[in-house]
């Protein structure tokens, strides 16, 4: 039997949904969470944790003794007051949230002796099918991301994932990058051979106006946490990417960096996930999840694009082992993964 969602997650879906679609306009008072309760029949508690993931993501803002007020615009082009970021490096820390060293060493062994001569066998280009398939069921579960195994590709980590993708799409292409950025990013374009545009950032994601200015057809935005500022791009920040990529028909490709650790009850929505455009890349890693060595990122490509995939990158070898794909299957399959991530969410929670 399929579980149930959270009536939090449920109520703020649906808040959500009905102010992405107008029937809340930006700058107007939200209604208050005790009118909430009453119109859906839900305990304040709850209301209350659902108002929290509105006003974490940005779609509103709580105002002490004044009420509650959405803070989404869906014109976001035309956006208002829009300060350029005073940037310096975010200060990094080397998480103590490290993946047991335990369930790594047991789950070796199991594989080891499961599966065996397997582990020797050549792996196909995009992926075993089986972690791939791991791998959607857990996006599906637990970011609401619904793709099929055909669209994640497998490679050592981001880097390697950014120059597969500039085969796909082409170098006669500008793309468009965040400043400042990840270097890596940067460098990985630049030794591509593409040109790249960079634009400048503001304190809540790439500023409007180097948008309009841009004549990129590609844009690589980290929205969640941008290294190195640590910006946050809020909903209305995200809405205007999507909207500038519609409107030029370009490509949009989002670096997911540390959401799965997000404070609140969920992680953070991905731009994939909410958004029904169709060129729209997705790039995470289990870099930062498991361990800094365990070189594995995924790539989930729009349908749009699997021909190109296939026929501009498919004789790629696949650069990570059949052994560490499996060990990374087995850490999804039997629930290991989730169970660090809820450890760590809660700790950090107790920590703040």
């Amino acid at each position: 039997m399929k579980p149930r969602k959270p009536a939090y997650l449920t109520l703020y879906q649906i808040l959500r949904q009905r102010i992405t679609e107008g029937a809340f306009p930006y700058g107007s008072r939200f209604p208050s969470k005790r009118s909430l309760a009453a119109q859906y029949d839900l305990s304040l508690v709850t209301v209350e944790h659902a108002i929290e993931l509105l006003d974490e993501e940005g779609y509103i803002e709580t105002r002490e003794r004044s009420g509650i007020f959405v803070t989404y615009r869906e014109d976001s082009m035309l956006a208002v007051h829009e300060e350029a970021s005073s940037v310096t490096e975010m200060e990094v820390q080397l998480s103590d949230d490290v993946f047991p060293f335990s369930v790594i060493a047991r789950t070796i062994r199991r594989v080891l002796s499961e599966y065996q001569e397997e582990i020797l066998v050549k792996s196909p280009s995009a992926g075993l099918p089986q972690l791939r398939s791991a791998i959607a069921s857990h996006l599906l579960a637990s970011r609401g991301i619904s793709v099929t195994p055909e669209q994640i590709v497998i490679g050592s980590g981001a880097e390697y994932l950014y120059g597969i993708l500039v085969n796909i799409l082409g170098r006669d292409r500008i793309y468009g990058i965040e400043d400042p950025s990840y270097e890596i990013i940067r460098k990985v374009y630049q030794a591509s051979g593409v040109t790249i545009d960079p634009l400048k950032m503001g304190r809540n994601g790439i500023l409007s106006s180097e948008l309009k200015r841009s004549e990129a057809s590609v844009l690589h935005i980290t929205p969640y946490h941008s290294w190195p500022t640590g910006i946050s791009a809020d909903a209305s920040k995200r809405r205007e990417y999507l909207s500038w990529a519609t409107e030029r028909n370009a490509v949009l490709v989002e670096d997911d960096y540390d959401s799965e650790f997000t404070l609140s009850g969920k992680p953070a929505d991905t731009i994939f996930g909410t958004s029904e455009y169709h060129q729209v890349v997705y790039i995470s890693t289990f870099s930062r999840t498991i361990a800094p060595s365990i070189r594995i990122g995924f790539m989930i490509l729009p349908e749009s694009l699997l021909p190109a995939l296939h026929e501009k990158a498919g004789f790629y070898s696949c650069p990570v082992s059949t052994f560490s794909q499996l060990i990374l299957y087995e850490l999804l399959r039997n629930g290991d993964y989730e169970r660090q991530l809820n450890r760590i969410r809660r700790g950090r929670r107790r920590r703040r």
